[in-house]
């Protein structure tokens, strides 16, 4: 077993972590600069012309970028979406097929298998479906675009460097829209800092490679700040009665007090642990309590509703039983969402970009809002609270 980050490439990440983040104008004098800064990173002239070899523009994945539809599900949509039986089922079928990279990973990151099997699950159904973007094409189209080059600019090189060791071929491999690769859906920078060769073949395959795959996330999360031996989410039940404006991520009590508040878990005992309150869809809807190790999974996705379906479905397939659905209240709906950011910014909350999705940002202003209004503040908008507005 072997990491990726060989002496060469620690003063490569270094370089790619000050590359300047040039975009737009005429896609010919891009890669012009693009063939320039890969020989200032070290690789070869010859290298830097063949990793750029027929580079193009994609629009598939423009549009794709422009169309995260996907993360404006309500959570218990989404989870239905995405946590089938069929997928637990075939969870304990890979659980028990790869059990000693399983138990490598938890011995060497400390990472239980129940999350590496729910990304893996989710990101990729267990490896069946990688995405069939040109990934070399994908991150040069996302760098070129000025909506976020500063982050894709540096995957460029990553990917270029990954090629230089003969762990990436830019006319074949291929993955998401947005440059991931393999069975976990890593971009080239992860995999430069936390790829591990779990198979021991020299190489750090994440397409081909199940323990590649597996190893290298574990790591990742490692990384990322995951504690070993603790939990990151449990299903509760909470009271009629609860202080709704102390739930949320912002807002950590112990298990302790959490139960003389009245919050007691479904099932098992609560953790001796900082833990907070998640109301996914509203005081009526589905309680978590999230644990310091949930967090961990934001530096993995982003999405709200992405991150808490992966951290439930990974307490699923180590045996927790499915949650209650409860009464939740009709949310909104995507224009209705996008009225209620409009509404909020207009009164001086930070909600971020309009796009109709209830993100960490539109939660936060919906809580602090409902609480002036002297509502339940459990961070849910509705019909009602819009109309309020």
């Amino acid at each position: 077993m072997r990491s990726v980050l060989l002496s060469f490439g620690l003063s490569y990440l270094v370089g790619i972590g000050s590359a300047q983040a040039h975009c737009g104008g005429r896609f010919a004098d891009f890669i012009a600069g693009l063939d320039q800064e890969l020989q200032q990173q070290g690789l070869s002239a010859s290298q830097s012309r063949a990793f750029l070899a027929g580079a193009r523009s994609d629009p598939k994945v423009l549009k794709a970028d422009r169309s995260q539809g996907v993360f404006r599900m309500e959570f218990d949509s989404f989870a239905q979406r995405v946590i089938s039986q069929n997928r637990l089922q075939n969870g304990a079928k890979y659980a028990a097929r790869f059990k000693p990279v399983f138990d490598r990973v938890e011995a060497q990151y400390g990472v239980p298998r129940g999350i590496l099997l729910a990304f893996w699950a989710l990101e990729t159904d267990f490896g069946q479906v990688q995405g069939g973007f040109n990934t070399r094409d994908a991150l040069i189209t996302l760098a070129h675009d000025c909506r976020r080059p500063d982050l894709f600019r540096p995957q460029v090189l990553a990917a270029a460097e990954l090629y230089r060791r003969g762990d990436f071929d830019p006319q074949r491999t291929t993955g998401a829209w947005a440059g991931e690769i393999g069975q976990v859906q890593m971009l080239p920078e992860d995999i430069l800092r936390n790829g591990v060769d779990g198979d021991g073949d020299g190489h750090v395959d994440l397409k081909g490679s199940s323990a590649d795959a597996l190893m290298s996330a574990g790591k990742m999360l490692a990384g990322l700040g995951w504690r070993p031996n603790e939990p990151w989410l449990q299903e509760v039940v909470v009271p009629d009665t609860l202080d709704w404006t102390k739930t949320g991520l912002d807002i950590r009590l112990s298990g302790a007090q959490w139960a003389q508040m009245g919050v007691r878990a479904r099932s098992g005992t609560l953790a001796s642990l900082p833990g907070s309150i998640l109301l996914p869809m509203g005081r009526k809807g589905p309680a978590f309590i999230a644990y310091p190790n949930f967090t961990t999974l934001f530096e993995w996705n982003q999405s709200f509703v992405y991150v808490t379906s992966a951290g439930y479905f990974a307490t699923r397939l180590e045996g927790a039983p499915r949650y209650r659905l409860g009464t939740p209240d009709a949310g909104l709906n995507t224009s209705q969402m996008k009225s209620l950011q409009q509404k909020l910014a207009a009164k001086g909350y930070d909600v971020g970009d309009v796009d109709g999705i209830l993100g960490a940002r539109t939660r936060a202003a919906v809580q602090a809002e409902q609480a002036r209004l002297g509502l339940p503040a459990d961070a849910w908008p509705t019909t009602a609270f819009l109309g309020r507005l």
